[in-house]
């Protein structure tokens, strides 16, 4: 246990501070897996061409597979700074790029009224959101996570193709600004709509579906401390069981991960009957999910888990 966590505080160490000393994808999967981020062959090659091309970098898959821990994880690896910007529906310009400080403004006028010499519509008036404050950023590439693209309108989305494309933004009182350095844009996506050929077209694309069994296991042993090999086995098998319960909010790798820490902090050495019902709520997110659970018989589910 000890070399492991020292091996992995040795890769932080050596962590890259510019993509081009980014030799190899196999630099990318040590560098991920000392942040404790089990990286598969496929995206681990998505994000080394993300860095190599500089072309922004679009992942869907199934909530709680590690999206937004990829931006997450980057930005650690490469030391830079993470820039991330939540999407929801009604998201526009002034909450994702920038607004202009009104009161300020209001308060310039007023004291240069006789003078009209200030210029309101200028630098020191800019309110940075999160989009620009990535093109503005002056000394390193940030890393800028796009989080869950698809819960933003169309609109949005098509104002964010500019950006993509040309790492710029024009803004009319001030003209056209561009990245001093180019950052490093992941989107995630969980699908719950269809996003533009427009935007896919601009990006490298990867899908993060559910792990198997061994990879989940991989993921367990890199992000819980002290993990026992067979609980985490009965977990991991649980879980996995679960999901093929067609439920309407499958638990994902997030929720593998609560409910193994759930476990160790109840003091539990084995997943049985009393201790998956105790933490059932780390793994069924809805009243109508954790009946089905009911249902199908936890003791039932948990007699096809390897023991």
């Amino acid at each position: 246990m000890g070399r492991r966590w020292a091996s992995r505080f040795a890769a932080l160490l050596e962590a890259p501070t510019n993509p081009e000393d980014v030799r190899d994808i196999d630099a990318v999967v040590r560098g991920f897996e000392a942040s404790g981020y089990a990286l598969d062959r496929a995206l681990a090659t998505a994000v080394y061409l993300l860095l190599r091309l500089g072309k922004p970098l679009l992942i869907e898959g199934h909530a709680g597979v590690g999206k937004t821990e990829v931006a997450k994880v980057l930005a650690a690896f490469l030391d830079a700074e993470l820039i991330r910007l939540q999407c929801y529906e009604g998201l526009d310009i002034n909450s994702a790029v920038y607004e202009w400080n009104y009161q300020k403004q209001l308060l310039a006028i007023k004291i240069h009224e006789k003078s009209g010499e200030e210029e309101i519509f200028s630098d020191g008036f800019l309110l940075e959101r999160p989009l620009l404050r990535a093109i503005r950023a002056e000394n390193a590439s940030p890393v800028l996570l796009i989080d869950e693209i698809d819960r933003a309108d169309e609109a949005f989305e098509a104002f964010l193709l500019e950006l993509l494309s040309d790492f710029q933004i024009s803004i009319p009182e001030l003209g056209t600004m561009r990245a001093l350095h180019r950052p490093h844009v992941v989107l995630t996506s969980n699908r719950t709509r269809e996003l533009s050929d427009a935007l896919k077209r601009r990006c490298l694309y990867h899908w993060i579906d559910y792990p198997d069994f061994e990879k989940e296991m991989q993921i367990v042993r890199l992000r819980v401390r002290g993990v026992d090999e067979k609980l985490g086995g009965q977990v991991v098998g649980f879980v996995q069981q679960v999901r093929n319960l067609s439920l309407s909010k499958p638990p994902g790798v997030a929720e593998t991960l609560d409910c193994m820490q759930s476990l160790l902090v109840l003091g539990k050495t084995r997943l049985d009957l009393e201790a998956a019902e105790a933490t059932l709520g780390c793994i069924a997110k809805s009243v109508d999910d954790s009946a089905k659970i009911q249902a199908e018989g936890i003791a039932r589910i948990l007699s096809r888990v390897a023991r």
